[in-house]
């Protein structure tokens, strides 16, 4: 099975509103890195929208379907944040968190109506949004003694790299984005140039 390196996410923040009822439902789309930033945008949305009944979101991060967070604030299980995530599921697309926020109406809506209200809003504010492909990368720091600078940026030019940090003196250091199938290609390469030494660091 071929590795598939090239993800969907979207480029900027976005909104929406979808009304049932009574309820008011706030759609709100952000492009993420890691689950890291879930705590800090929905503490930004309970400030301001303190009057708001529940704050239900799902996260997908990475190209894995199963990498993912549902959260559904006190909303009946599985009425909120599976919904809302199922709509990212369906629509291919990662490394984004949905949030959406209800303002409860007087009329409750029953298991069918909260799961169609919270799938609506996110889609909702996912139509709104701009969506992209991009390709998952390692990010390797390259050292390498300036003597072998021409051959490693010749590297660089033929694999058409990323070039994240670049110290020149007499011992060099590269900070190189590859994508993740050029991978092995570019280690086979570098391995033929004595004294070279690339150290994986991360993927993004």
């Amino acid at each position: 099975m071929l590795f598939d390196d090239t993800y969907k996410t979207i480029v900027q923040p976005t909104e929406s509103i979808f009304r049932d009822r009574g309820s008011k439902f706030l759609g709100y789309a952000y492009p993420v890195a890691s689950d890291n930033d879930i705590k800090a945008i929905v503490a930004a949305l309970k400030a301001e929208h303190p009057k708001a009944n529940h704050h239900c979101w799902a996260i997908r991060i990475g190209t894995d379907r199963s990498v993912f967070r549902v959260n559904d604030d006190g909303e009946p299980s599985g009425t909120a944040g599976r919904p809302i995530l199922n709509t990212l599921l369906s629509r291919n697309i990662t490394n984004v968190l949905v949030v959406v926020v209800r303002y409860f109406g007087g009329t409750l809506l029953g298991v069918p109506g909260l799961i169609n209200a919270y799938k609506t809003a996110a889609e909702v504010a996912l139509d709104a949004a701009q969506v992209v492909e991009k390709t998952v990368n390692d990010i390797y720091t390259v050292v390498f003694d300036y003597m072998h600078m021409n051959d490693i940026m010749r590297i660089i030019k033929d694999d058409e790299l990323q070039v994240l940090e670049q110290v020149s003196e007499l011992r060099c250091t590269i900070k190189l984005s590859i994508r993740k199938t050029q991978v092995e290609r570019v280690m086979s390469k570098l391995n033929k140039i004595s004294g070279v030494k690339a150290v994986y660091n991360y993927s993004g």
